[in-house]
């Protein structure tokens, strides 16, 4: 029995994670600010060592995916705290396992496909890739986002960590049909003829389906060649309208209304968020997961799209 521990591992992507170890037998440990009922559950604050520091103790694999969501208007207040909460949790993960007293495997610290610059023009994989944010032409809400993931990897990097393989996780959407996911907000527009193109169309998407990537996360636990950076997504990216009218297809909905840029901006400012989410271009690769041998089981978007909606449906007509 593995023992895993995931900081900040109640949204959906740790849910994920604690679903499928806990299905292995592992012993799951979850990191959490959120009121403890037990069951794994540790409370902890992200910024100063306590008791949780005794649970890294002999894990075989830590999983930092803390980080405040950027689904917001990036105004200085949620700007300092989009950026405060990825940083100060890497740091303080860094000083417990380094004072750790038995070997931790392996720390995989969440990271983002938003690192990458805005790529219409051709894939970006680890080794080749452009990392975005000095660019002259991006608006500077797009650099505020880069530059966050580019401090977030650093402070991660330079941690000295000596006896633990470190991982960067460069993640793009990952799609499962849990309530109030990135697929379930999409679907949502479908089902109400919102589904269409969104700005030009022309913006690449990245995405990774849930089996893929809980699939991923174990494939790089097991195999000691992966450390560093590693981009978490299909191998097959494509722009924005296809991707809608794939997810149309697969809800058997023909048509969708197109956002333009114009509304979208209207709609962010309503929705306090960012068009940022939806016009950056990420045409992200898994470079290393394939050079190495793994095998997705969904590497095209309208086989997962199809999935997808069907277990939606699944969980829907059963809740």
């Amino acid at each position: 029995m593995r023992k895993i521990v995931l900081a900040g591992g109640s949204g959906q992507v740790g849910n994920l994670l604690r679903k499928y170890f806990a299905a292995l037998g592992d012993k799951v440990i979850v990191l959490t600010r959120n009121p403890v009922s037990g069951n794994g559950l540790i409370q902890w604050d992200g910024c100063i060592l306590g008791d949780w520091t005794r649970e890294l103790e002999g894990a075989d694999l830590v999983v930092n995916l803390c980080g405040r969501s950027v689904n917001c208007r990036y105004h200085a207040r949620n700007r300092h705290a989009i950026l405060a909460s990825r940083i100060d949790t890497t740091r303080i993960l860094r000083e417990a396992i380094a004072r750790a007293e038995k070997t931790r495997r392996v720390w995989m610290n969440a990271s983002t496909a938003t690192i990458y610059r805005h790529a219409l023009d051709r894939d970006m994989d680890e080794q080749t890739g452009e990392l975005g944010g000095d660019e002259m032409d991006v608006p500077e809400t797009w650099r505020f986002s880069m530059d966050v993931a580019r401090r977030w990897e650093e402070a991660f990097i330079e941690a000295l960590t000596p006896g633990t393989r470190k991982i960067a996780l460069r993640s793009a959407m990952t799609m499962s049909p849990d309530r109030g996911g990135v697929f379930d907000i999409l679907l949502g527009l479908v089902r109400k003829g919102l589904g269409g193109k969104q700005g030009s169309g022309r913006q690449f998407v990245s995405w990774i389906h849930e089996a893929d990537f809980v699939a991923a996360i174990e494939y790089l636990l097991a195999d000691v060649r992966f450390e560093g950076p590693v981009n978490l997504a299909a191998p097959n990216p494509l722009p924005n309208c296809e991707f809608m009218n794939d997810l149309r297809k697969a809800y058997d909905i023909s048509f969708g209304l197109p956002s333009s840029r114009w509304m979208l901006e209207v709609g962010a400012l309503v929705l306090r968020t960012e068009t940022e989410l939806v016009l950056k271009s990420r045409r992200v690769v898994p470079g290393k997961l394939l050079q190495a041998g793994f095998r997705f089981q969904f590497p095209e978007w309208q086989e997962a799209a199809r999935n997808l909606v069907l277990l939606w449906k699944g969980q829907r007509n059963n809740g």
